[in-house]
């Protein structure tokens, strides 16, 4: 490994697209607009490892709070992996995130490795992959996110996530190519769920629902919104067997799964209400 001339460093705003675009390269399927979204939720957080003024590996460290983070985007260019670099820019991830409790959504395989770092697995979560079209539901309890006060929609974000992440999920419900949707029941939010467009047909993250058949409801009028008969995935926790029946009932198949990790204690969400996890990048 040359060290003398290999540096770690903060991302540039426009150096986010290069994590997304290995991502793609590994066949991650990021959507068309997640820099975006993504570096709005720690400007700091997306680090570029350089070597001689050639970026080669990238990891996000996303501090959502003083208390929690997620990391993400731990790639190493494949010519330069096994030497040393991708633990380098690891560690600074690590550091990055100190005296947090740290997620991540790691490779099944690389458990045993996330674990020497302190890792304890929680739970599973697998995608699914369908196909996306369908008759548009009359559905007077779907609106639009965008129709909704901003502080509700970010209010019940927080009660599926371990911290408040309000800029971030601003830009999400709001990136182009997608469509932002909610479900009222007694005149109270009661479900959100997003779409959108992916290098590779279309993704749902988040789907949260009260319960399944709110899920279905809001899972239906997104997958309706968009170009029909296109590849769709919907990432979901493995101990929510609702949301296992509810892609399994849209014919949608397991493509390979993730293994959601924490350094400290798994925190208690409801995750019999998590029918879709917004992004495996960054929780």
């Amino acid at each position: 490994m040359d060290s003398k001339h290999y540096k770690i460093r903060a991302m540039k705003p426009d150096e986010v697209s290069i994590a997304v675009e290995w991502a793609a390269q590994e066949g991650w399927n990021p959507g068309l607009h997640d820099a975006d979204s993504y570096y709005y939720a720690d400007k700091t957080g997306f680090l570029v490892g350089v070597l001689n003024d050639e970026p080669i590996a990238t990891i996000s460290a996303i501090r959502y709070d003083a208390s929690f983070g997620f990391i993400g985007f731990y790639i190493v260019k494949p010519e330069y992996r096994g030497q040393g670099y991708g633990m380098q820019i690891w560690n600074a991830a690590l550091a990055h995130l100190e005296d947090c409790n740290i997620g991540l959504d790691g490779v099944v395989e690389q458990q045993d490795n996330y674990k020497k770092s302190g890792f304890q697995l929680a739970y599973s979560n697998l995608r699914y992959e369908g196909v996306s079209g369908g008759e548009s539901p009359d559905d007077h309890a779907i609106v639009s996110l965008k129709a909704l006060p901003f502080e509700t929609v970010a209010a019940y974000d927080q009660l599926f996530f371990p911290a408040h992440r309000p800029v971030f999920f601003k830009h999400w419900i709001t990136q182009p190519d997608s469509h932002a949707l909610g479900i009222l029941e007694n005149g109270m939010l009661s479900g959100i769920g997003v779409i959108r467009q992916c290098r590779n047909g279309y993704k749902i993250g988040p789907l949260y629902a009260e319960n399944a058949d709110l899920a279905e409801r809001l899972f239906v009028a997104l997958k309706s919104a968009v170009d029909p008969s296109q590849p769709l995935f919907l990432d979901v926790p493995e101990v929510n067997q609702a949301a296992i029946a509810l892609a399994e009932q849209y014919d949608m198949t397991v493509t390979f799964g993730t293994a959601r990790m924490y350094t400290q204690e798994q925190p208690a969400l409801p995750l019999e209400r998590v029918f879709g996890v917004t992004s495996f990048e960054i929780g």
